[in-house]
C-alpha cells in the first residue's frame, strides 16, 4: 500500500504542528483509518473520543502485551524487550501487581503532605530566574518542578537529578536529530537502569521513605519485582514523571501567552478552583503523550471497518481531545472549559496514569507562581518542538519578562 500524504502521521507532521489538521480530516472522513507509515508498517488509527475510550477500557480485545508504541517488538528485540517489561505494556495481572506496590506513593494523602513542599519548590524556581529578565522557559522553569518532584518521590539525591533530565531527553529524542538518536537513547536507557539498580542496592542497606525503598522491600515478598522489572519501572518513573509534565507546562504557558485574554482571566482570578480548571484545559490542549498502541486479540467491527486479530491499533489522544462530538469549539483554548473529559491520562481503564494527580498538582503550583509574579512574561523568539509522533515535546521556548518599552511590546 502507498502512504496517503493527506493523512501523514510521521514525526515531521507533529513537529510542524500539522497533526491537528490531519486528525480533523480523519475524524470527518475516516475516523478508523488504515495508516501506513514510512517504513511500510500498517496500523489502524482511532481518532474519535468514543473509540479511543473503548480501546482504553477493553483490554481483553485491545491488548498492550505486544507493545504499546510503534516499535515492533519482534523486529527490534532490544527495545521490544524493554517495552514488554514496562508498566504500560504489562498484562492485567502483572500490571495490577506493579501498581499495587507503588501506588501508595501517589495517594491523595501523600500528595496533600507534599503540596506545601512543592509550592516552596515552585517559588524557588521563580526566585532563581526572576532577576535575569529572560530565560529558556523549558530548561530554566518548566523542567525543574517535575524533575524535583519525581526525583524526591523516587529517592534520587539532588546532585544526580540533572543526569535524570539528560537521560530522559535522550530517550524521548531518538527521532529528533537535534536531540539524539537511537544509539544515544539506548545508552541513556542503560544509564538509567544501571543507576536505578545501584540506588536499589543502596536502599537494601539504607532504607528511606521513597518509592525505590518500597520497591526494594517488596523484592522479597510474594509480589516482588525482578531485577528486569525494577529496571523498567525505574525508567518509567523517571522519564514519564518528568518529561510529560514539563511538556504540558511549556505547551500550557505558550497557549496562555498566545491567548492573552485567557491569561488575563487567570491573573484576575487565580483561585485554586480557577487554576484547576485551567490545568485540565492545558492537559487537553497539550496531550503530552500523542498515542499508545494496542494489538487486537480478535476480529472486531468498528465504524464499519473490520479490525483483524493481530492488527495494530493506535489510539491518538490529541485527536480524541479535539473531537467535535465531545468538545464544543475544540480548537479554542478556554481555561473555563467545563466539562472537560479529556483522555490525556489514558481516558480510564486499568492503564490510567498513576501520576495524574501529581501532574495536576505540579502544573497548578508552578503556573500560579508564574502568573502572579511575572506580569510581563512574553515569548522572546521561535518555539522549537520535538520531532516525535510519540511525545509532544517542547525543546526550547525563549521568554522574557522585563517591563516592555512603551509602544514596542518588546
Amino acid at each position: 500500500m502507498t502512504i496517503d500524504r493527506a493523512y501523514d502521521l510521521n514525526p515531521d507532521t507533529f513537529q510542524a504542528m500539522a497533526q491537528h489538521d490531519v486528525f480533523a480530516r480523519l475524524r470527518a472522513q475516516d475516523p478508523v483509518h488504515w495508516t501506513v507509515d514510512a517504513d511500510g508498517k500498517g496500523f489502524w488509527s482511532l481518532t474519535r473520543h468514543a473509540d479511543v475510550q473503548l480501546a482504553n477500557r477493553d483490554v481483553d480485545t485491545f491488548t498492550v502485551t505486544r507493545g504499546f508504541t510503534l516499535i515492533d517488538v519482534d523486529a527490534d528485540p532490544f527495545q521490544g524487550a524493554m517495552m514488554l517489561e514496562m508498566l504500560p505494556g504489562l498484562g492485567p495481572e502483572r500490571h495490577a501487581r506493579h501498581r499495587r506496590i507503588v501506588s501508595r506513593g501517589f495517594t491523595p494523602r501523600v500528595l496533600g503532605l507534599l503540596e506545601d513542599h512543592l509550592r516552596l519548590k515552585a517559588r524557588l524556581i521563580v526566585d532563581n530566574v526572576i532577576a535575569r529578565g529572560r530565560a529558556d522557559f523549558v530548561d530554566d522553569i518548566a523542567a525543574e518542578l517535575p524533575l524535583q518532584a519525581i526525583c524526591e518521590l523516587v529517592g534520587v539525591p539532588e546532585q544526580d537529578r540533572r543526569r535524570m533530565f539528560a537521560w530522559g531527553n535522550a530517550m524521548t529524542g531518538i527521532d529528533d536529530p537535534n536531540v539524539g538518536d537511537r544509539d544515544a537513547g539506548m545508552r541513556a536507557a542503560a544509564g538509567l537502569i544501571g543507576y536505578g539498580q545501584a540506588l536499589r542496592a543502596d536502599r537494601l542497606r539504607h532504607p528511606a521513605d521513597d518509592i525505590v525503598t518500597r520497591l526494594t522491600q517488596a523484592a522479597t515478598a510474594r509480589d516482588g519485582l525482578t531485577d528486569a522489572e525494577f529496571g523498567m519501572f525505574f525508567i518509567l518513573l523517571i522519564v514519564a514523571g518528568n518529561e510529560t509534565t514539563r511538556n504540558a507546562t511549556a505547551h500550557g504557558m505558550r497557549a496562555l501567552l498566545e491567548n492573552p485574554e485567557q491569561l488575563a482571566k487567570l491573573r484576575a482570578d487565580h483561585s485554586r478552583e480557577r487554576m484547576a480548571s485551567a490545568v485540565e484545559e492545558i492537559l487537553r490542549w497539550s496531550s503530552p503523550i500523542q498515542y499508545f498502541r494496542r494489538t487486537a486479540t480478535r476480529d472486531v467491527e468498528l465504524r464499519g471497518r473490520t479490525i483483524r486479530a493481530g492488527d495494530w491499533v493506535v489510539l491518538w489522544y490529541p485527536s480524541a481531545n479535539r473531537d467535535e462530538e465531545v468538545f464544543p469549539d475544540p480548537h479554542t483554548f478556554d481555561v473555563d472549559r467545563i466539562p472537560n473529559d479529556h483522555v490525556t491520562f489514558g481516558g480510564g481503564g486499568p492503564h490510567f496514569c498513576l501520576g495524574a494527580n501529581l501532574a495536576r498538582l505540579e502544573l497548578r503550583l508552578i503556573l500560579t507562581e508564574i502568573i502572579t509574579r511575572m506580569p510581563h512574561l512574553r515569548l522572546d523568539g521561535p518555539v522549537e518542538l520535538l520531532r516525535s509522533n510519540f511525545v509532544s515535546g517542547v525543546t526550547h521556548m525563549p521568554v522574557r519578562w522585563d517591563e516592555p518599552r512603551p509602544g514596542t511590546g518588546t
